[in-house]
């Protein structure tokens, strides 16, 4: 268990977009042509080039042509410009379609776009795909910063505007996006990175494929799997790995898609049926049965 001291010592990563980190001012006799956006372009395009475990502040400043003290003019910690670069890569999202609708659409229930809300969820979930795609360094940092910054929120408010679009009760609405986007994060991870395996091995996607089959082939015990999975990619008939990967998310997402469509009718349909039920609580508008002398029976 951590200490209230060594807390004290060692305080929760904080966030660069907070506590006034606002970006410094060169000073004289720094390199010109340096700035904070510089640095988190570079950064960004090191980190695809090379990964996330090659990177330092030493290897940007010799890509920028500067000393590695001249960088922390600009961000106090490695930390610091890790979360910039993270922040700029989430500014790749096309977000303009959604942000046209703004905050038009009803908290609870609005249905009035139909369809669109699928197309919209469709679209951002793809793009969302394709960053963790072709930039495998983020997803670790996803789940280490507060992801804070302009770009996230952004991006979340969208999330939570098409989600809120659907008709689906507000309770319901953290659910829904977290297994349509923690779905979308663990499918682009892992396919991320086996494509950067993939480049690191001067091989294509399909020669991984084959080579890595017919690895497993030789191993006991696996006998089993193998003619399940034979029979599944049998299934899809003739499909190149690529588009085996691009129809499996795509049908995973429409599944995920019909889970929130059942479960918004199913929300109306119990609303519906709490309105039809009688309240026993209130008066009737009846006559009163009565017997034949006339008196209440």
């Amino acid at each position: 268990m951590v200490s209230d001291a060594d807390r004290t010592k060692r305080p929760a990563r904080m966030s660069v977009w907070l506590g006034g980190k606002a970006p410094k001012g060169r000073k004289a006799g720094q390199p010109s042509g340096l700035d904070r956006d510089r640095i988190t372009e570079v950064t960004v395009r090191l980190l695809d080039t090379e990964g996330l475990a090659k990177f330092s502040m030493r290897r940007l400043a010799a890509e920028l042509g500067v000393t590695a003290m001249s960088l922390y003019w600009y961000v106090d910690t490695k930390d610091d410009l890790l979360e910039l670069a993270l922040d700029a890569v989430f500014g790749e999202l096309d977000l303009s379609k959604e942000a046209e609708r703004g905050d038009d659409t009803d908290t609870d229930t609005d249905t009035d776009t139909g369809a669109d809300w699928r197309d919209e969820l469709r679209a951002l979930a793809g793009g969302y795909r394709g960053l963790l795609i072709a930039h495998p360094w983020i997803s670790p940092l996803i789940g280490t910063y507060l992801n804070i910054g302009p770009h996230s929120l952004e991006f979340v408010g969208t999330a939570q505007r098409i989600v809120r679009s659907t008709g689906l009760p507000t309770r319901w609405q953290g659910a829904a996006l977290g297994a349509v986007f923690q779905f979308v994060y663990g499918l682009g991870t892992v396919e991320g990175h086996l494509k950067k395996r993939c480049a690191d091995a001067g091989m294509t996607l399909e020669e991984y494929y084959v080579e890595a089959m017919g690895a497993t082939r030789e191993v006991a015990g696996f006998e089993q799997v193998l003619e399940d999975l034979d029979e599944i990619m049998a299934a899809r008939g003739s499909e190149t790995a690529e588009e085996m990967l691009e129809r499996d998310f795509e049908v995973a997402l429409d599944l995920m898609i019909a889970g929130i469509e059942t479960m918004t009718a199913r929300h109306a349909e119990a609303d519906s049926d709490a309105d039809a039920e009688p309240d026993e609580s209130a008066g009737t508008d009846e006559p009163a049965v009565t017997g034949e002398s006339g008196e209440a029976a």
